[in-house]
């Protein structure tokens, strides 16, 4: 998990305060990623779900740019760069643990 949050996403490391516990510095924003057993005591999120979705907000161009970084980093995309009706250019994806990630740019 850490090398797709470091390596693939390029995420700088805030502080690790254990191994079942780190933080990344996204722009202004901290991310922190926990290992669910001190907390969560549910099942496990069934294939396909989205446990969690992340979305980021960029320029249109940058939906683009993107989506094959990630390709190139040999990401699964699931579906290409899309145009939605409700306004958005859209990219998603999913990290290791199933974790749903948009990218989108209003159009």
């Amino acid at each position: 998990m850490r090398d797709f949050y470091e390596r693939i996403l390029g995420f700088p490391v805030l502080r690790e305060l254990s191994q079942g516990w780190i933080e990344y510095q996204i722009g202004p924003n901290t991310l922190a990623l926990a290992r669910p057993k001190r907390l969560a005591s549910d099942q496990q999120t069934p294939a396909g779900s989205a446990s969690l979705q992340l979305a980021f907000k960029v320029s249109r161009d940058d939906v683009d740019r993107c989506a094959a970084e990630l390709a190139e980093k040999g990401v699964a995309l699931m579906e290409p760069p899309t145009d939605q009706p409700f306004g958005h250019r859209t990219l998603f994806f999913r990290d290791p643990d199933g974790n749903l990630f948009e990218v989108y740019a209003e159009i």
